[in-house]
């Protein structure tokens, strides 16, 4: 029974040093996990503030790309204004000159 127990005792012991050495490398595996884990998590924070940078840009190219149409519009309606105010100073100066014809 001694070389029976010796030789069971000699089995655990070895099984224990495998098992603690399985245990070493989960820890060390572990704090990798917790370490990628923080570093997820500071990379989603900048991804959040990268996102909102980019809608910023975004709404402030889109106005930029509007300027150009409002400046073209506004330079129509100065177009049109003027000329429709040419033709109207001109109609009131020959009324003005067939009435002055008129009184004489």
């Amino acid at each position: 029974m001694d070389l029976e127990h010796e030789q069971r005792l000699t089995k655990v012991e070895e099984r224990s040093k495998s098992n603690q050495h399985r245990i070493e490398e989960l820890e060390n595996l572990t704090l990798e996990i917790h370490t990628m884990s923080k570093s997820m998590v500071v990379l989603c924070e900048q991804m959040k503030a990268t996102s909102i940078n980019v809608e910023t840009l975004k709404d402030k190219v889109e106005i930029l790309e509007q300027e150009p149409a409002k400046n073209w519009n506004d330079a129509k309606r100065t177009i049109f204004n003027t000329v429709l105010g040419a033709i109207a100073g001109a109609m009131g100066t020959g009324l003005l000159a067939l009435l002055a014809q008129y009184i004489k």
